[in-house]
This record gives C-alpha cells, structure tokens and sequence, in this order.
C-alpha cells in the first residue's frame, strides 16, 4: 500500500465533521468509544485507497468510517473508494444514523443492517474485503476481537484482505498479549498479516486519554477454505468479560427509542427559564 496521498484536506476535515454531527453519543459499557476528528480524516483516506474498488464490510462501526469513506467518495473529495460499503451493527442509532446520511448524502454505496455478531453471520462470502473496530479485549485476552474477526472473514468467505483495529500501546502489558493473541488466530485461520501501522489513532476516554490504537492489515492464503457455515457463538469462554471485566453479552440489539437528529440539541437534553 502506498503512503498517503494529498487530498484538500479542509473539505475533507469538513465532510468528516458533518459525519460526527449525524453519529448517536457512545455507550461506553458498550466499549463504543469514539475516534478524534483527525485521526478520522487520515484512518478514511486508508480505508477508501485500501478497498479502492472493492466490496467491504464493518463488522460494528461506532466511529462511522464506512460513512466517512462513502461521503468523501461521493464528494469527489477522494477520487478512489470501495463500490459497496455494508455495515453491520447491533446498535439499532448506529444503522439508523448511516441509513439517514446515506438516505441525505445520496450516497448509494453505502447500507447497514442490524447485526448481533454472537448471530451466524447472514451474508457470508458476498464481500471482497472486510474491517473492524472490536471490544478490544482488555479483560479477555483478545477473545472478543477474535469474535469480530471471525464475523468478518466469514463475510468475505476467508478469502480476501482484512483491515482490525486494535490497543496499541508499548506501556501496557495487555495491548500486546492481545496482538499476539489475535495474529496467532488469524494465522491458523489461513491468514497472514501483511502489515502493523502502529499507535496511529486517538480517543475520546476520559479514563485513557493517551491510548492509542493500530491498523493490523490481514490477508487470505492462496486457496483458503471457509471451515463450515457461519454458527452462534455461545462458548462461555469467548464470552467472559466480552466488554470488560464481568461484562458478558446480555444485550443482543440496542434499539432506538425515537427518531433522532443527532446534529441538535434533543429537547429531553435542556429546559427554558424566561426572562423575568
């Protein structure tokens, strides 16, 4: 993959802005924790030079990349971008959000689906290339990156590349039990990793503000064999601590109470005091 190439980066920093007006606020129980701003803009112009006319898949999106990928394209701010952008949440804001957008923007590359990935994934093998933004296993080990993963090779049919998103940091102990955990995975799912773009984003957390996290870039062997149909995945093992310490799965979709305009204030958010 070349290096980054020069876009108008007002415009872009623009688009992505309009992007993060749309999105809903982050559970964090959830481990939906978001990507700053900039880190957004550069992470984009990967993905959409990446997946440069191909079919891609988010297994989860809370940062809202696949929107970001679509617009810019459609923008013409980035002249390059996958045909098909598919996303898969279980959040029932998170799809809401990108099917207004993309319902808005025009943008006709670009859907989502509601998605528990505990589910046997329902499209397998329709997609060329896939990413994901995980739980990042702190508590775990990695298990529930392992989880996403997973989801995303099956949509690809374990052929194709893969772009996982994870920890990174050379000061905590558990970031790199969770790398080498996740690369000896997808090795013995017929994969080779054929990049690491180290500590290469930021986030909104309060409790981490430095954390930051890595591209882990994954390809398919020549001739790799999807191992059976996509199944639920119920193994207390890969559940434990799924989004934390003593935080298993209990939630299977998050639904949307009303129909919301994330770009102004809700009026549940503030109340009025008159002028005397």
């Amino acid at each position: 993959m070349s290096d980054q190439r020069d876009i108008d980066l007002r415009a872009a920093i623009n688009a992505i802005s309009d992007v993060v007006q749309n999105r809903p606020r982050p559970i964090r129980n959830f481990d939906q924790i978001y990507m700053k701003a900039g880190d957004m803009v550069l992470q984009s112009e990967l993905v959409a030079r990446w997946a440069q006319g191909k079919r891609l898949v988010f297994i989860g999106d809370g940062d809202a990349i696949s929107v970001c990928v679509a617009y810019l394209h459609t923008r013409g701010i980035l002249d390059y971008g996958p045909t098909q952008i598919a996303v898969f949440d279980f959040d029932e804001r998170i799809c809401g959000a990108v099917t207004r957008f993309a319902d808005k923007e025009q943008l006709g590359q670009l859907k989502a689906e509601l998605y528990n990935c505990l589910d046997p994934f329902p499209h397998s093998a329709e997609f060329d290339c896939f990413y994901t933004n995980p739980p990042w296993g702190a508590s775990n080990g990695g298990e529930s990156v392992k989880v996403f993963v997973q989801r995303g090779m099956e949509a690809t049919g374990y052929n194709g590349e893969g772009m996982v998103v994870l920890a990174d940091d050379a000061e905590l102990e558990w970031t790199k039990r969770v790398l080498a955990n996740v690369q000896d995975f997808v090795i013995k799912s017929g994969y080779f990793v054929q990049r690491m773009m180290s500590q290469l984003h930021q986030y909104h957390l309060d409790d981490a503000p430095d954390l930051r996290s890595s591209n882990l870039l994954i390809k398919a062997l020549p001739g790799n064999r999807e191992p059976g149909l996509s199944a639920t995945i119920s193994d207390p093992a890969r559940l434990k601590d799924f989004y934390g310490r003593d935080n298993p799965p209990r939630i299977k979709y998050i639904r949307e109470k009303k129909r919301l305009d994330y770009g102004k204030a809700h009026d549940d958010e503030y109340s009025f005091e008159l002028l005397e």
